[in-house]
C-alpha cells in the first residue's frame, strides 16, 4: 500500500497539467505546512525566524516545467532577487536551484548563461548557491556543469549527491579532486532498479557510506536526513573519528521534525533548513508526501480544519 501511494504521489509530481491548475489555485490543501509562502516576502519572514532559534537556511524558488527562454530568464530573475532579499535583510540564508529551472531541458548554454549570472551575483554578496540533483536523465550534465562552474566560481557553489543511485560513490570519489561542499541526500524520484536501488536498507546504508567518504576525504558535507538512526550514526561517526563539527552541518526540510532540529542545535551543532516558496509548489509538494507517507495525515487534518 505504502508503494503504491509513493508512486501515485510522484506521478502527480511529473504531470504538468496537474501542476497548472495546482498553481492557479495557490497553497491549498495543507501544502503551506511544507512551503513558505508564494512570494519572496513570507519566505524571507519564515528564515528571520528560524534565524531567531539559531537554525540558519538555503531558500529554493520552486520551479516545474520551464519549456522556453522566457520562462528560463524569468526564473532566473527569481533566483537573482531572491539573493538580493537575502543580502538586504541580512538573514543568514543560501539559496537553492534547480537546472531544469534555468533552461536546462531547453540548451546547456542558455543554462549556463544563467547559471553565471546567478553566481557572480552569489559570490559579490559572500553566499552560496546549491545545484540541487534532478532525476537520472539529468545526472550526468547536472555533473558536468557543476565541475565547470566549481572551476570558475569556487567555494560560492555547491551540489547535491542522492544515495538511491548505485553511481553515487563513484561520483563523490570523483568529485573529491574539487573539494567540493556537498549535500547528501537519499534521493526523492522514482527511478529504475537498473540505476537506483530498489530497497530502504541499501539506499540508508549507501547514505551513511557517503556521507563517512566524503567527511574523511576532509570534505564539508551537508547531512540531509531527518532519520534520527542515521543522524545518530553521523553523531558517533565524527566523534570517534575527531571530525570537526565545524566540517558538516545536518539539514532538513522546512515543516518536518522541527523539534529535532530544535535539539540538534542546543547540542552544538550547526543546523540549515531547505525553506522552498512560491507558486509552483505542487511537484516539490507531492515528493514530499511520497517520501514520507505519514505526512499524508498531517494534510488531511489541514484540509478540514
Amino acid at each position: 500500500m505504502e508503494q503504491l501511494m509513493r508512486d501515485t504521489f510522484l506521478y502527480f509530481a511529473k504531470n504538468r497539467s496537474i501542476n497548472q491548475l495546482a498553481k492557479r489555485y495557490g497553497l491549498k490543501f495543507g501544502a503551506d505546512r511544507f512551503v513558505a509562502g508564494d512570494s519572496i516576502q513570507p519566505a524571507i519572514a519564515t528564515v528571520k525566524e528560524l534565524n531567531g532559534q539559531n537554525i540558519l537556511a538555503t531558500l529554493d524558488h520552486l520551479g516545474e516545467f520551464v519549456s522556453s527562454p522566457e520562462e528560463a530568464k524569468e526564473s532566473t530573475d527569481y533566483c537573482l532577487r531572491t539573493l538580493d532579499a537575502i543580502q538586504e535583510s541580512g538573514v543568514k540564508s543560501h539559496m537553492s536551484l534547480k537546472m531544469t529551472q534555468l533552461g536546462l531541458d531547453i540548451s546547456e548554454q542558455l543554462c549556463m548563461g544563467h547559471m553565471r549570472e546567478i553566481l557572480t551575483r552569489a559570490r559579490e554578496y559572500g553566499n552560496f548557491v546549491r545545484i540541487d540533483m534532478e532525476d537520472f536523465s539529468h545526472n550526468e550534465i547536472t555533473l558536468k556543469i557543476f565541475k565547470i562552474l566549481r572551476e570558475e566560481f569556487g567555494e560560492s557553489v555547491g551540489l547535491v549527491i542522492q544515495s538511491y543511485l548505485y553511481k553515487s560513490e563513484a561520483d563523490v570519489q570523483e568529485l573529491n579532486s574539487l573539494h567540493p561542499n556537498l549535500r547528501i541526500v537519499k534521493g526523492a524520484y522514482k527511478e529504475p532498479d537498473s540505476v537506483a536501488y530498489p530497497n530502504k536498507a541499501d539506499v540508508d546504508l549507501n547514505y551513511v557510506n557517503l556521507v563517512k567518504l566524503h567527511l574523511l576525504n576532509g570534505n564539508y558535507t551537508a547531512v540531509a536526513s531527518h532519520d534520527e538512526r542515521i543522524i545518530h550514526q553521523v553523531k558517533g561517526f565524527v566523534k570517534e573519528q575527531s571530525i570537526p563539527n565545524s566540517q558538516f552541518e545536518f539539514q532538513m526540510l522546512y515543516g518536518i521534525s522541527t523539534q529535532l532540529q530544535k535539539e540538534l542545535t542546543k547540542q552544538g551543532y550547526t543546523v540549515r533548513v531547505y525553506v522552498p516558496y512560491g507558486n509552483d509548489w505542487f511537484g516539490y509538494f507531492m515528493r514530499r508526501l511520497a517520501e514520507r507517507p505519514a505526512n499524508v495525515g498531517f494534510v488531511m487534518k489541514s484540509m478540514f480544519k
